[in-house]
């Protein structure tokens, strides 16, 4: 953030502040709608820095930042330009770090989740724990050949969230998805290696073998679990498919 943001996202910060204690420090607030130019350019600068930055906690003495702006705009200043460049530095640096807090907090709340529904899922029956915490079961075994690591494999699938929104699935495209077996979440890597060719699966991965901390895109958040079904078409340049085995 350079030096001009951190000005301004004080400044919005404390306009908020500023205006719930508005009768003990003289700063005025108007009542009325906009209606000049100036009123409306004004008012709109208002709205836009204080609602982008509604969310952060300051501590603000409202009656020093009054000081301040009016100082400004008469052109003086009791501290010195260094002095301030400091403080504000500071106080950026304690913003990060708030936010840092606040996101550590968001990623082990939903890895308590994620944990929790791994754990009831691995007492379903028919559920199978890897070793890595990969959880599979078998909805339909095929007859044909297990893909390696250096394969391609053709499969359909369908991927949803705990809560059972889908994100993805080739089956609304009706079309089968290609993909090296190593192109993909680690937790596909696994599963794709111990099911044959005609197989069905329903998979579900940790957020380690999945997408982790990062999460992927608008719809996968961090440290999510994942649920897919994955169906084992065949293997590129190998010609048959056998049929599955009910």
């Amino acid at each position: 953030m350079n030096k001009l943001k951190i000005g301004i996202a004080i400044a919005a910060v404390t306009t908020i502040l500023v205006g719930c204690n508005q009768q003990s420090d003289g700063l005025q607030r108007a009542s009325g709608v906009p209606e000049s130019e100036a009123q409306k350019e004004s008012y709109s600068l208002g709205q836009n820095m204080g609602g982008s930055l509604k969310s952060a906690k300051i501590e603000i003495d409202s009656s020093y930042f009054n000081a301040g702006f009016y100082d400004a705009m008469d052109g003086e200043q009791k501290m010195t330009e260094t002095d301030m460049q400091a403080v504000l530095m500071a106080l950026q640096q304690k913003m990060q770090q708030v936010a840092i807090e606040e996101q550590q907090g968001v990623l082990a709340e939903r890895l308590v989740k994620a944990e929790e529904f791994l754990a009831s899922n691995a007492e379903l029956e028919g559920v199978t724990t890897t070793e890595s915490g990969l959880q599979y079961k078998v909805i339909n075994e095929g007859g044909g050949a297990v893909p390696v690591a250096s394969d391609t494999v053709i499969v359909h699938y369908e991927g949803r969230l705990v809560d059972g929104n889908i994100f993805d699935s080739s089956y609304e495209r009706d079309n089968p998805a290609t993909f090296p077996v190593q192109g993909v979440i680690a937790g596909w890597t696994e599963a794709l290696q111990l099911m044959s060719v005609g197989s069905k699966w329903q998979l579900v991965i940790p957020p380690g073998l999945a997408y982790g901390e990062s999460g992927a895109g608008n719809l996968i958040g961090p440290n999510s679990a994942l649920v897919f079904d994955v169906e084992l078409i065949g293997i590129q340049g190998q010609e048959s498919e056998p049929e599955t085995e009910d």
